[in-house]
């Protein structure tokens, strides 16, 4: 029995010793293998023989700076990631906290009967700063059985320069627009997980108001991606419904922020944005039904003529 006890002893002491071993190795050299370990697990692109050399050339690295860490990761995640993918730096965090600010939509009714909504970039991170953004546009809708809304020639949603952030508050903003059904799908390697306007409206706490039926024209340009582009793509495949502008910028995937040892984020894309049509978009520009540089005139225009 003592000699067993000896021998249960050792192998516990090895075991013990592995572990410490596995996590052994300078800062650098952890915050890459925790980089690559969530890619592996989580990247949309992270599969096939061009991540497994790429996971491997990173692994293999001996970055000595953080700097040469980054360095590492990032040339990872071009595969791991894809374009979308970034390594969100402490010293960025804090220059974009002190740039930061908050643009709110806007709601305009014009003389002949069509709205014009303005719909920009925001990363809002409580409740109450997405509700408030949503809020700005459906309190200047039209009311329910009003006159007003009975009159309401078409909408123009303007996405141009619409960078991104929360898309849930963009959504919710103009979802009297959309019909209450799949509104679009995240895709991933493993799963696809759908979107309904009615999941939208309640993680923001918010409720459902009535359809407002009428012609819609989206304006997009270059800038337009990300969150702008999957607010878009809710659109995709409606009756009565057309786009008009630029190519958008080619972003229309989901990213995902990890936490990493030294306070930076690893932003991961971990997944792509599928339209109701079943159409799939991810680092490609979606084009407008009309390329125009005056894309507000060709909007009006189209919705005077339905």
């Amino acid at each position: 029995m003592k000699h067993l006890s000896s021998v249960f002893g050792s192998i516990l002491l090895l075991a013990i010793a592995s572990v410490l071993l596995a996590g052994c190795g300078t800062p650098e050299q952890n915050y890459v293998k925790k980089a690559v370990k969530l890619m592996n697990k989580h990247g949309l692109f992270a599969e096939g023989p061009a991540w497994e050399a790429a996971r491997a050339d990173a692994l293999a690295a001996n970055p000595a700076t953080m700097d040469e860490a980054y360095d590492v990761c990032r040339q990872a995640l071009k595969v791991a990631g894809g374009k979308h993918s970034f390594i969100y730096t402490v010293e960025r965090q804090q220059q974009s906290a002190a740039e930061d600010k908050e643009t709110a939509p806007s709601v305009t009714l014009r003389e002949d009967g069509i709205l014009l909504i303005t719909i920009p970039e925001f990363s809002g991170q409580t409740k109450d700063e997405n509700q408030r953004y949503a809020r700005t546009v459906l309190d200047a809708l039209p009311e329910e059985g009003t006159p007003e809304a009975g009159t309401l020639k078409g909408v123009v949603i303007d996405l141009r320069g619409n960078t991104g952030g929360n898309m849930y508050p963009m959504i919710a903003a103009i979802h009297r627009f959309l019909p209450d059904d799949t509104i679009l799908r995240f895709k991933s390697r493993k799963f696809s997980t759908p979107i309904t306007k009615l999941f939208v409206l309640q993680s923001l706490d918010l409720r459902e108001q009535m359809l407002i039926i009428c012609p819609v024209a989206l304006l997009t340009d270059e800038n337009t991606a990300s969150s702008g582009e999957a607010t878009l793509l809710c659109f995709r495949g409606l009756k009565n419904t057309r786009t008009f502008g630029a190519p958008t910028a080619g972003y229309a995937s989901a990213n995902k922020p990890y936490p990493m040892p030294d306070g930076s984020k690893l932003v991961l894309t971990i997944s792509c944005d599928v339209a109701r049509t079943g159409e799939i978009f991810c680092d490609d520009p979606i084009e407008p039904d009309v390329v125009t540089d005056k894309p507000l005139e060709e909007a009006l225009a189209w919705i005077r003529s339905r």
